[in-house]
Order: structure tokens, then C-alpha cells, then sequence
């Protein structure tokens, strides 16, 4: 059986003439399966600003693969782990302080190898059609606690330091982000901050009959791979700069 998976498969929906071009280009070239990569909160009210372009993008590639005539499956991954390895957060463990407006809220980080397997199953087992798998790691954790099992596995110092929105943007816009990149990066914490991605899922069992995998086990593989063993140059913050 043909299968495609993507990420950000929206722009525009599939009915009325107005196809999405990638989705209907793959049922064009015979696909019959289509596996979405969209985001946590897509219909929680209050997740994402009116404003926020990820948001209103996982809104129309969901809209657009429901309505392909393509069996789908659509997942929805809260905060990647990897963000502290190869992510937002990794020049800021390298630098020893991660500095975000995120309080004291927690996030139930989910292991992108989860998602992985989650994705292939879904192009090439039978059964997933018409699922949408919210996705997330076993349990939450502070930021704090998440850099706490980093400078543990590390032997690296790194802190949690937490700022207001206002101070965040500041510093963002000081080394020379623009100010709508910075709002842009605040809004995406603002979840967290306001406990909305604690919450377990089930996605991740229901779709590979297996828990998620822990996040401790996720630093523990990261650091033998050497994700945080070069700190580059830093910048004050320790935040990396918009290319």
C-alpha cells in the first residue's frame, strides 16, 4: 500500500475544488495512506494565541487530510525532549542556565523517537486509520526537574532560571531577534506556564501497545551520543539567535 507521512500538510482544505496540492498530488500518484505530524492543543480553546501561525497551520492540515478521502492518521506530540538536545533549549544547557518565562508549570516532554514509531506504524500496520493520537511522555516534569536529570547524566551545571514574559522578550529583542520572533517564542511557552501541558496522553500505548519512553532514558542516550559535550559560543541569554 502507497503511504506518505508530512508535516504541515495545511494551507488550504480539500473541499470545494480548493485540494491541498501535496495531499492531492499523493492520492494522484496512488497513495492511500497519510500520516499528519500536527501539535498538542490543536482544539483546546486558550492553547495557542489567535495569532500564532503554527497553530492556524495545524488547523488546516488536520482540516485537509479528514477531508482527502485518504485513510489518515493525525498525531499530536506535546514538547519534543529533543528541544534539550538538539532543539529551542540546547545552546542554553550548553550555556549552564535555561532562561524562559515558563514559571513553575510542567510539560509531559514526549521522546521524538516515540513519535517516530508511532508514525511508522501508522503508514504500515493496518489499524490506525482515522486516529488521532495525542502524544506525550509518561510523566511531567518542571523545567527545572528536566535540566536537574541533565546536569545528572552530564555532570554539567544547569540551572532553570525563570523570567516574565516581558523580561524574556526583552532579552530575545537585545540580541537582535526580532520583535515578532520573540513574541512568537514567549506565546509557545505560555502552555506550559499555564499548566496546560502536564496532562499524560495515551497515544503512545494505544498505538505501539508500549508506555512512552522516560525522559531520563532520553538524557541518558543523549549524553552517550554527545549531544551537550561542545558548548559553542554563547550568547548572554543563551538562547540561539534567528538565522
Amino acid at each position: 500500500m502507497g503511504a506518505v507521512a508530512g508535516d504541515h500538510l495545511g494551507g488550504s482544505t480539500c473541499a470545494g475544488g480548493r485540494r491541498q496540492p501535496f495531499v492531492q498530488q499523493a492520492r494522484d500518484l496512488g497513495v492511500e495512506r497519510v500520516v499528519l505530524l500536527s501539535g498538542r492543543g490543536v482544539d483546546v480553546p486558550g492553547y495557542a494565541g489567535d495569532d500564532s501561525a503554527a497553530g492556524r497551520t495545524h488547523v488546516d492540515g488536520e482540516d485537509a487530510v479528514r477531508s482527502c478521502g485518504l485513510a489518515w492518521t493525525i498525531l499530536r506530540p506535546g514538547w519534543f525532549a529533543q528541544n534539550f538536545s538538539e532543539g529551542f533549549f540546547r545552546d542554553a544547557v550548553l550555556a549552564g542556565e535555561v532562561r524562559l518565562p515558563a514559571g513553575d508549570g510542567a510539560a509531559s516532554f514526549v521522546d521524538a523517537e516515540d513519535i517516530a514509531a508511532v508514525a511508522v506504524a501508522a503508514l504500515t500496520e493496518e489499524g490506525h486509520e482515522g486516529q488521532t493520537y495525542e502524544l506525550s511522555g509518561p510523566r511531567a516534569l518542571t523545567i527545572a526537574e528536566a535540566v536537574e536529570l541533565i546536569s545528572e547524566a552530564t555532570g554539567r551545571t544547569v540551572r532553570y532560571v525563570p523570567l516574565t514574559v516581558e523580561e524574556f522578550i526583552a532579552r530575545l529583542e537585545g540580541e537582535g531577534w526580532p520583535k515578532t520572533d520573540a513574541v512568537a517564542y514567549a506565546d509557545a511557552i505560555t502552555p506550559i506556564r499555564r499548566g496546560m501541558d502536564e496532562h499524560l496522553s495515551d497515544g503512545v500505548q494505544r498505538a505501539l501497545g508500549r508506555p512512552p519512553r522516560e525522559f531520563a532514558l532520553f538524557v541518558k542516550d543523549a549524553a552517550a551520543a554527545g549531544a551537550w559535550r561542545d558548548a559553542p559560543p554563547q550568547s548572554a541569554s543563551g538562547q540561539s539567535q534567528p538565522s
